[in-house]
């Protein structure tokens, strides 16, 4: 579980009800004061209408139904840390150079067989087939070209969302600037003015909220989950071409050990360590 996403965004909700509802007076008895009514202050249906419903209309106008009917899947993957373990696919490349080593390439078709993870079945098989080294190269790498350029397109959808949130505040600025103006030539317009001109507020806030607090944190995070799962697949590119050619698994896992940092080299070094629980029911990282 992404639990500094969820600390994160749940924090910053948090220290922003505190400082609608708080008010600290010096020299007051007490100074510190709590009002909970101020939050209806903030509440205001015409602002969410235009931030909110506009947002989500304009994106749903800028990408493609396949792109949208992903967003449930975009949130799993934010949220699970643990489905892209280098260390699991090491100990897993190392074991099928070793049964190469003693059975041929041959042999491989049936461990192929049991992963779930497509890439790393596809690659297996690729060497199984016996086809040129740097035909299989050229597949997987455009696999992981393609896959990656798929992720990007996901993580577009929530950058557009946060340059159009704060873009829609200022529109609901607008809006209420403009009803306070034509309401000021009105016998009313000292009771419609402070509506008015809490929506030209509201909707700023309400932007700015919804553009920072929600949409560019899910973005970053769905680029962070796609360099973890190019890290795993360049790993088991790197893999499945020393295995090609009978490099020794020994030195198989020195190599692949050097796309990870020391610290977790020295956890992987003595093997094994990277078999997590639960890791073989993964089903591949594509979105």
């Amino acid at each position: 579980m992404n639990l500094t996403y969820i600390i994160g965004v749940v924090g910053a909700i948090a220290v922003t009800i505190l400082g609608i509802i708080i008010n600290v007076t010096l020299g007051a008895s007490p100074p510190v004061t709590v009002n909970v009514g101020n939050l209806m202050n903030f509440f205001d249906i015409a602002s969410i209408f235009i931030v909110i419903g506009c947002t989500f209309f304009v994106v749903a106008a800028s990408f493609p139904a396949s792109t949208l009917k992903n967003i449930p899947k975009h949130f799993k993957v934010m949220l699970n840390t643990k489905k892209f373990d280098p260390l699991y696919y090491i100990d897993q490349l190392v074991e099928l150079a070793q049964t190469a080593r003693k059975n041929g390439l041959l042999s491989l078709e049936e461990k192929a067989n049991e992963q779930n993870d497509p890439f790393f079945k596809q690659a297996i098989m690729l060497i199984v087939d016996a086809n040129d080294p740097d035909k299989v190269r050229a597949i997987l790498e455009n696999d992981i070209e393609c896959t990656s350029a798929r992720h990007e397109d996901a993580a577009a959808m929530y950058d557009r969302a946060s340059s159009i949130a704060p873009a829609f505040g200022m529109v609901g600025t607008l809006v209420g600037l403009i009803n306070m103006l034509k309401s000021m030539d009105l016998e009313s317009g000292a009771e419609t003015m402070g509506v008015a001109m809490g929506t030209a507020l509201i909707t700023t806030m309400y932007g700015c909220i919804l553009a920072h607090i929600f949409f560019s944190p899910i973005a970053n995070n769905l680029r962070i989950r796609d360099g973890e799962e190019v890290l795993c697949k360049q790993i088991i590119v790197e893999g499945i071409m020393s295995i090609q050619s009978g490099e020794n698994p020994k030195f198989l896992r020195e190599k692949l050990l050097t796309y990870m940092d020391q610290k977790e080299r020295e956890d992987g070094g003595e093997g094994g360590k990277g078999k997590k629980k639960g890791k073989g029911d993964d089903k591949g990282g594509e979105e």
